[in-house]
């Protein structure tokens, strides 16, 4: 796939309150579509500060839950109790609260031996749940680091190359994650990259840019068949626009 071959609409909130009802309200709208459509619809949702107010007012929707599977597009290899764990965050939050308590979520097996036997355990977890090769989940909420990686494919790992994989084994920031590859995200029906604050300004701006180059701007590695929707507040995208 070329670098441009993705294609992205930006859509922005005035700040991080409005940016949360939004995201809650697309991924509520993506699930009863999905819904509509199968028996069971499967999500997977990115960890990090900013989607925590989303997963609140998400959880607080009068969905199915009890037909939805929610799985993480990445985590760290920490103990679930761990304060970096992505599926802590997930308990704390969306899964906190009545009615989406009944969602069935699967979470990343960070109990093993070693990040590469949690890495296969997972990549047959997500086989066996999300049907095609590569794996079609329903909707990949992804985030977007201020180095311009998402997931865990950061600049320069190998995580980035993957291809004959679902799931690989990746390092970022001092810590051995477990990721879904380029492949998956790119192979779900809709994608939205949650955006906000000034000092994602540079990556966002990078993100829309049909020149930038992958291996800098991994989440650039993204390129679903649909447009990519881009949420973000103001102080995220002030000043740029979604290319045509």
């Amino acid at each position: 796939m070329s670098p441009s071959s993705a294609r992205y609409k930006l859509e922005v909130a005035p700040g991080p309150d409005d940016l949360a009802r939004r995201a809650a309200q697309r991924i509520a709208t993506a699930i009863d579509l999905a819904l509509d459509e199968r028996d069971r619809c499967q999500i997977a949702l990115s960890g990090g500060t900013t989607p925590a107010a989303a997963y609140r007012l998400l959880g607080q929707e009068h969905l199915p839950w009890d037909r939805v599977d929610v799985l993480l597009g990445d985590e760290r290899w920490v103990s679930a109790s761990d304060p970096a764990s992505n599926a802590r965050l997930l308990a704390e939050t969306l899964l906190a609260q009545e009615p989406a308590r009944q969602a069935r979520f699967h979470p990343v097996p960070t109990d093993l031996d070693s990040p590469t036997a949690s890495a296969h355990a997972f990549e047959a977890l997500v086989r066996r749940l999300c049907p095609g090769d590569p794996p079609v989940f329903d909707l990949m909420l992804l985030g977007l680091g201020d180095d311009g990686h998402t997931a865990s494919l950061f600049p320069g790992s190998t995580a980035t190359t993957v291809r004959d994989r679902a799931v690989t084994v990746g390092q970022g920031k001092g810590l051995d994650r477990i990721t879904l590859t380029a492949p998956v995200l790119s192979a779900a029906r809709q994608v939205i990259v949650l955006v906000s604050g000034t000092g994602k300004r540079q990556a966002l701006e990078r993100l829309l840019d049909p020149a930038e180059s992958p291996e800098r701007t991994p989440a650039r590695l993204v390129q679903p068949r649909s447009p990519v929707l881009v949420l973000a507040d103001a102080a995220a995208a002030a000043g740029l626009t979604a290319p045509a």
